[in-house]
């Protein structure tokens, strides 16, 4: 059974780092894309920052030189540091793994980013 899970949400204050970290069990090959997306309260969820299997990476244009995704391919794992957060940030994130053509997600975390 495949099975996406975060950790690592929670309030801090602006200007402030979190890092985010996800698992993803139950896939017996490599994940294609992993990534993580957000969704505040009325606003649609949307990419904050994906990477693929080479490394390769791509971040929206509002969280670019403050956000940092990485993985290990070995653990199927993916990873957000994220630093000088902005009131702005506060949302929930959801980790994405992108599976043999098909979208799997986790359950998502929180973030708060408040003074």
């Amino acid at each position: 059974q495949v099975q996406v899970v975060e950790s690592g949400g929670g309030l801090v204050q602006p200007g402030g780092s979190l890092r985010l970290s996800c698992a993803a069990s139950g896939m017996k090959f490599s994940i294609d894309v992993m990534g993580w997306y957000r969704q505040a309260p009325g606003k649609q969820r949307e990419l904050v920052a994906a990477i693929t299997t080479a490394g390769s990476t791509d971040y929206a244009d509002s969280v670019k030189g403050r956000f940092t995704i990485s993985r290990d391919n070995a653990k199927k794992a993916v990873y957000l540091q994220m630093n000088s957060l902005k009131d702005e940030d506060t949302a929930v994130y959801y980790c994405h793994a992108r599976y043999w053509a098909t979208d799997y997600w986790g359950q998502g975390t929180q973030v708060t980013v408040s003074s």
